[in-house]
């Protein structure tokens, strides 16, 4: 079976996301070019999968069809997939969400392991930007607090080194994103289930690779 895919796009930046496997979305300037970076990081997706104990398609298993084009806007730009589709928007049974689920848990537990073995200063860009990797952690722990709040989780501010608090955090947010969904957004507010995995799942795996990437020599 083909891997269904959406596209959201502007005029600056175009994202290729696949629908059922929350997190594998890429971006380029052109259709052409995100499908391109979609396909490209298949393998580096595929770990992620194994993690979760879930069956992920080989090389000769992996045709991509475009089911659905939608306008992106600001977010799109400045680099994020932040269009809810139609896809996002379907209920989900106990099995998916539990699958749902079990795919974030193995992107953070990447992100964890990839942050700690990186070194702290990571290689800059052409214009000497970026972060290095204690800030790139900070980020995504302050990003899943916001996160935590869009789906209904409450908690205190705490900082990247308490991980009692983090530990705690993640699990009340797996159990949000296990309980089966009617496709509504969560806690009366804006992402259904399935874009709140999407999009939490992406962002952690998106840095997670940026460090990869940026560890390794020019």
């Amino acid at each position: 079976m083909p891997i269904v895919v959406t596209i959201e796009s502007t005029p600056r930046r175009t994202f290729a996301t696949v629908a059922d496997w929350p997190g594998w979305s890429r971006s380029g300037r052109m259709e052409a070019d995100a499908l391109a970076a979609l396909a490209a990081a298949a393998d580096r997706y595929a770990p992620i999968a194994a993690a979760a104990g879930t069956s992920f398609p080989g090389p000769d298993e992996r045709t991509y069809e475009v089911v659905d084009r939608i306008e992106g806007g600001a977010g799109t730009d400045f680099g994020v997939p932040s269009r809810v589709t139609d896809l996002e928007r379907r209920p989900v049974g106990a099995a998916d969400a539990t699958r749902l689920a079990g795919l974030l848990a193995a992107a953070w537990a990447a992100f964890d392991r990839i942050a700690a073995a990186a070194p702290e200063s990571l290689r800059k860009g052409p214009r000497g930007g970026g972060r290095d990797t204690s800030k790139i952690v900070q980020h995504v722990v302050e990003s899943d607090q916001a996160y935590a709040r869009e789906i209904g989780v409450r908690v205190k501010p705490f900082g990247p080194d308490d991980r009692a608090a983090l530990d705690a955090m993640r699990a009340m947010m797996l159990d949000v994103l296990r309980r089966p969904s009617d496709g509504n957004p969560l806690a009366d507010r804006k992402w259904p289930l399935r874009h709140a995995a999407n999009y939490i799942t992406w962002h952690a795996l998106d840095h997670a690779w940026e460090i990869e990437d940026r560890s390794a020599p020019a």
